[in-house]
């Protein structure tokens, strides 16, 4: 009999999941037909996820060709302990510099944990940047799991 229904995470508990957590497995399909896989920091927003790449990447050329991902954040060391979120994404690419070092400057704050730090690279993400686009990922489909739920048991 599927436990299915007893490990679903429900919307906070997505939203607190996205918000401990800290990257993202993002597929986009590549030019020939395949998934491609990419690890990236990312800012939540709720379900929605920002975040920044550089411009040239093989993921923007995909997701400019067809603006959709599907999205992976995961933890967990065993099965009992697994987690995660799963998300197809209709995927939005920022190329305005100014969101797009907004973006960026939310990354650094987010990653580097000190507001002081991320104040003093106010320069180097003006300068990254103009390399850089914005990634915005909307989700279409979340499907979550939380097997701490089970209580060590299948």
């Amino acid at each position: 009999m599927s436990r299915r229904d007893q490990i679903v995470m429900t919307e906070d508990e997505v939203a607190a999941f996205l918000e401990r957590e800290r990257v993202a497995n993002v597929a986009s399909m590549g030019p020939g037909g395949r998934p491609h896989l990419a690890p990236l920091w990312y800012l939540p927003e709720g379900p929605v996820l920002r975040t920044w790449t550089y411009g040239s990447s093989q993921k923007v050329k995909n997701l400019l060709r067809l603006p959709q991902a599907t999205v992976l954040v995961e933890a967990g060391e065993s099965y009992e302990e697994l987690r995660g979120v799963s998300m197809e994404c209709d995927v939005e690419v920022v190329e305005d510099g100014e969101r797009v070092a907004a973006i960026g400057a939310d990354l650094m704050a987010r990653y580097s944990g000190d507001p002081e730090v991320a104040a003093s690279a106010s320069q180097f993400v003006r300068v990254q940047a103009v390399k850089r686009v914005g990634l915005v990922f909307t989700p279409t489909r979340i499907v979550s799991w939380d097997h701490r739920k089970l209580g060590g048991g299948y």
